[in-house]
């Protein structure tokens, strides 16, 4: 029987997979993660499973709410910018938006982040900039999972997922149902591209000098722009609630933007009518659609435009809510409201981006 070489790096290792980067990853995460825990958190980093004590309160009947989701390629602007860090918010904020729509507060978060090659700091940026996102929004980082495969990305790629869990008593979930004709429909801004379009922005803007202060952009740099991470918009909804505003329903303007997402809670029969020239376009947004010589029609299905979040809510309660809103720091303003129909109509389109939104 022949021998193996014992100088040579271990086998795993020189089939590209490095066990020991993996813990060290773990070691520069931990205590970021560690101080996510809340009292509901049994165990802590690095057991088989996390482990949640189910306690609920007050809650008659608590539903448990969950939401996986990805960053997309943006992953690929992180690695060329060289600002992972920022992705670890990026989707924690996008899971924390999603379940709350349906009127859900989160418990806790699970993340998975795959590479070709794993890098110890790298890996540790990302997970440290979720667990920060977790901490300031009460949410705990139970766990996650750090995979490396080469032969599957390729090198310098990496990709990231998150799974979050949330509770609303059953008779505070918000599914859409009691949106009538001529609710109102307040929007919030988006931070920018948030998580989605891309591969659209790469596709439009790779030639570009992303380190360059662009006129266009209003003396702003795309790799600024396209780096800044998602919002969440929960404390906002918590400033509604507090002034007991009754949300009727809510839309993450997320891929489909705002053509495709709101429909997803409106009642059989009912429609939204969205006034274009009530906000003014980021030129970010601006840039792309010009330079991908998109429709503008496509553009609002494939972006957000500005638009991060909706609040759908009786007329009668519009000025209170702006009041809570504006009393939150945002910056909210009517972008349409509710009417007989079906779908998302957009008015004013051939002028969106030259109005301005009233905050």
């Amino acid at each position: 029987m022949t021998q193996g070489n014992t100088d040579a790096a271990p086998a795993y290792e020189r089939a590209g997979v490095n066990i020991d980067a993996g813990h060290r990853a773990v070691a520069l995460m931990k205590e970021a993660v560690a101080r996510t825990h809340t009292p509901n958190v049994l165990g802590g980093l690095g057991g088989f499973g996390g482990l949640f004590r189910a306690s609920f309160g007050e809650m008659a009947d608590p539903i448990l709410v969950a939401s996986t989701d990805g960053v997309g390629t943006k992953t690929r602007v992180a690695v060329r910018t060289g600002r992972v860090g920022g992705l670890g918010a990026d989707i924690v904020h996008h899971c924390v938006n999603d379940i709350l729509v349906q009127g859900a507060r989160p418990l806790f978060f699970l993340d998975y982040v795959a590479t070709s090659r794993l890098i110890p700091e790298q890996v540790a940026a990302i997970v440290t900039g979720a667990a920060e996102a977790c901490e300031a929004l009460g949410v705990a980082l139970l766990g996650g999972e750090t995979a490396e495969m080469p032969g599957v990305y390729t090198e310098g790629e990496l990709d990231l997922v998150g799974t979050i869990v949330g509770v609303v008593d059953r008779s505070r979930l918000i599914d859409g149902s009691r949106i009538q004709v001529g609710d109102t429909v307040i929007a919030l801004p988006s931070s920018g591209l948030h998580t989605n379009g891309y591969s659209l922005a790469r596709m439009a803007l790779d030639e570009l000098d992303w380190a360059e202060a662009r006129a266009d952009l209003g003396g702003e740099r795309l790799e600024d722009l396209l780096t800044v991470p998602h919002r969440a918009y929960l404390r906002a909804f918590d400033a509604l609630t507090g002034a007991g505003v009754d949300v009727r329903g809510m839309a993450h303007i997320t891929g489909g933007g705002l053509v495709d997402n709101p429909p997803r809670v409106f009642p059989a029969g009912l429609g939204m009518r969205v006034d274009t020239r009530s906000w003014t376009v980021p030129p970010v947004f601006e840039l792309i659609v010009r330079r991908a010589g998109m429709d503008r029609t496509e553009a609002f299905r494939a972006l957000n435009m500005g638009v991060g979040f909706l609040f759908i809510v009786g007329p009668e309660e519009q000025e209170a809510a702006l009041s809570a809103l504006r009393g939150a720091g945002e910056s909210p303003w009517v972008i349409g409201e509710m009417v007989p129909g079906e779908g998302v109509t957009l008015a004013g389109l051939n002028e969106a981006g030259l109005g301005g939104a009233s905050s």
